[in-house]
């Protein structure tokens, strides 16, 4: 990165310009917005020159880091080339990123549907399953988050990101399988609760649906309501009792896909689960516009009606798509998250036995939350405390993020390809912000 420093005063003229001609709902970080201006690999640089070591990766999106050589060649070399044709057309780029995500999804996941976000891929998997079913009845989990359409609010369960009462009829939620607030055990739990969780699914289906539903969409890692994982066994028997009703198994990878979570390519096979609709975006072009449904062919063929995505699956963006997944091959991915998780994962633990307001630490791979409390043994949300980390890891030159039902969850999702010593920089920052809340 260079170090161009603009005047104070133009960082100022920018946070004014956000105020005045942006929607209010579009709410920066910290007291003082950051101008971001430049990035490389996992540091960016903002308006005034001061450095950060980025550890939330635009929301766990730049999974490769900010501006890498190969995406940004292949981005402008297509741009050049030919920018837009619409899905009316085949190119090559769009054909040869489909066959690799082919290569990599798991069992008999081959047929993709490319779009521009996540919560155009959600939308694209609920209504294929629909279609397929036959069905509308859509169950998904308490804390969920699916996006910012119609649909995907009425899907997601966090209130903060839900800006109106339910207007779409057919969707249910049970219980997430949270175990750090296991309403089962009234209090963190081991993961022997997961037949009390499947059960509730069980029972949401049995009551509150027709006992047909068409589908159970879940993200394999609750990503805004707080990287929560869910116990071992919880997904073989939820895609077992769903598909005992005659649904469909929708698996959400948004933010936990290509890698992030370790030693596989998606979250869903650590619990060597295949489901029969995959959702993925965020990563999977490194920062471009790109979202994907993919699921089986018998599947896919049940969508007979036309339909066409006018920018989804666009050269420009097949393009970044391609290069990041040959990427991500190339440095594998899965093995390059688990080691370097392992190593912030070990930091963080300490940490928690350090400060008695680290109430978790929770995650896998380079998915790793923190949910931080008032006391130990109330184990009451602190959205203030997390506010005060916030701040102070910007003073240190650390980027994080926050989720969770009460804003108490430190969320850290940086670049896989970050390195051991960025690891060990990124520690010590993080340590010093605890250091100065604790204080």
């Amino acid at each position: 990165m260079t170090n161009t420093t603009i005047d104070i005063s133009s960082a100022q003229a920018a946070r004014e310009r956000h105020r005045s001609y942006l929607w209010d709902c579009l709410a920066p970080y910290y007291d003082e917005p950051l101008v971001l201006t430049e990035g490389q690999g996992c540091r960016v640089q903002d308006c005034e020159g001061a450095e950060y070591l980025d550890l939330f990766g635009g929301i766990l999106t730049t999974g490769l880091g900010h501006c890498h050589p190969q995406v940004v060649a292949a981005t402008r070399e297509q741009a050049g080339r030919l920018g837009h044709v619409s899905s009316l057309y085949v190119h090559e780029s769009q054909a040869r990123a489909a066959a690799q995500l082919a290569e990599i999804a798991p069992g008999a996941l081959r047929k993709t549907f490319f779009v521009n976000s996540g919560t155009e891929a959600v939308e694209t998997a609920l209504l294929l399953a629909c279609q397929h079913t036959g069905r509308t009845e859509i169950v998904t989990l308490r804390l969920a988050y699916s996006g910012r359409s119609t649909v995907a609010t009425n899907l997601t369960a966090v209130p903060a990101w839900r800006p109106m009462p339910s207007t779409v009829a057919g969707i249910s939620h049970a219980l997430a399988p949270y175990p750090y607030r296991c309403p089962f055990c009234k209090g963190p739990c081991s993961g022997d609760c997961v037949d009390d969780f499947a059960n509730d699914l069980e029972q949401a289906i049995e009551t509150t649906t027709s006992g047909r539903p068409a589908a159970f969409i879940a993200e394999t890692i609750l990503g805004v309501g707080g990287f929560i994982v869910p116990p071992p066994g919880y997904f073989e028997r939820a895609a077992e009792i769903i598909r005992s009703f005659g649904g469909l198994f929708i698996c959400d990878e948004v933010q936990a896909g290509f890698g992030r979570t370790g030693d596989h390519w998606f979250g869903i096979e650590h619990w060597s689960v295949e489901p029969d609709i995959m959702v993925m975006a965020k990563s999977i072009a490194n920062g471009m516009p790109v979202g994907a449904t993919i699921t089986r062919d018998e599947i896919a063929a049940s969508w007979t009606a036309k339909t066409i995505s006018t920018f989804g699956g666009t050269p420009v963006s097949m393009a970044a798509c391609e290069a990041t997944l040959r990427v991500m091959q190339d440095e594998n991915t899965p093995q390059r998250s688990a080691k370097r998780g392992s190593q912030l994962r070990a930091h963080l633990d300490r940490l928690a036995e350090r400060f008695d307001w680290i109430g978790e630490v929770r995650g896998m791979g380079l998915m790793q939350g923190m949910e931080l409390i008032e006391e130990p043994i109330g184990r009451s949300p602190s959205p203030a405390r997390a506010k005060q980390l916030l701040e102070a890891t910007r003073r240190e030159g650390l980027l994080i993020g926050l989720g969770g039902m009460r804003g108490n969850v430190v969320r850290l999702g940086p670049s896989m390809l970050i390195s051991e010593d960025e690891i060990e920089e990124a520690a010590g920052k993080f340590e010093r912000a605890c250091e100065a809340v604790d204080g």
